[in-house]
């Protein structure tokens, strides 16, 4: 299957297959620029023309303060990978409260996506056969790994993470040469790092190729 409405169509039907007693927490997951959030997006749409269910939309921005991550220097890989997100709320105030025996009264972030300022506590209700679609970056870090109900993996070369980061975040970066460059030695040597340790497009048990978006290609994976 290729066209990408088919394949999201494919996806809508295997996500609502699943059966949970407790609201069914998709995992989202790729490198930077991979196309996560556009496809999680263009996903709930289809799930909500197909089904009554609630569909829940969270982008994963539990990030932690940058004056909280000092167990590396702030422009390394490592930093990148270990020390930028909240894994504890993520975990404590998404995931289990919508798992099994969960009250299901979960909160969508902490911080804005700058992380720079602290977000008002708020707290949703979930409904019991909700669908939450999470889409971010290292989702299947041992941290997290064991609170997701499905994965998907969404695939694209570090080539190409390279050239849409680019062409994505050059602005907010001031230029193409200190996107390139942050790129280069932060986000990409960072997610080789989760790719190597984790081999998260072998545990996801469906993988998208998103390499072209208009012509995608979805593979299912045994459970690992």
């Amino acid at each position: 299957m290729g066209e990408r409405a088919e394949v999201l169509a494919e996806l809508a039907e295997l996500v609502l297959k699943v059966e949970r007693t407790h609201p069914v927490r998709v995992a989202i997951d790729g490198c930077s620029a991979a196309g996560k959030t556009t496809l999680a997006d263009e996903l709930a749409q289809v799930l909500r023309d197909r089904s009554e269910r609630q569909v829940i939309r969270v982008g994963i921005d539990f990030k932690r303060a940058p004056k909280l991550r000092t167990a590396y220097p702030h422009d390394s890989p490592e930093s990148y990978y270990l020390d930028s997100w909240d894994n504890d709320a993520i975990r404590d105030r998404l995931l289990i409260p919508l798992g099994p025996g969960g009250d299901r009264q979960y909160s969508a972030g902490v911080m804005d996506p700058s992380a720079q300022t602290y977000l008002e506590p708020s707290v949703e209700l979930a409904a019991a056969d909700a669908v939450l679609l999470a889409d971010g970056a290292f989702l299947q870090r041992p941290e997290l790994d064991a609170y997701w109900d499905l994965r998907i993996y969404v695939d694209v070369t570090f080539d190409e993470v390279l050239r849409r980061g680019i062409a994505r975040d050059q602005q907010w970066m001031t230029s193409a040469e200190a996107a390139e460059h942050r790129y280069r030695t932060k986000y990409i040597p960072g997610e080789q790092l989760y790719v190597n340790q984790i081999q998260p497009r072998d545990r996801a048990q469906l993988v998208l190729n998103n390499q072209d978006p208009t012509n995608p290609t979805l593979t299912p994976h045994p459970h690992p």
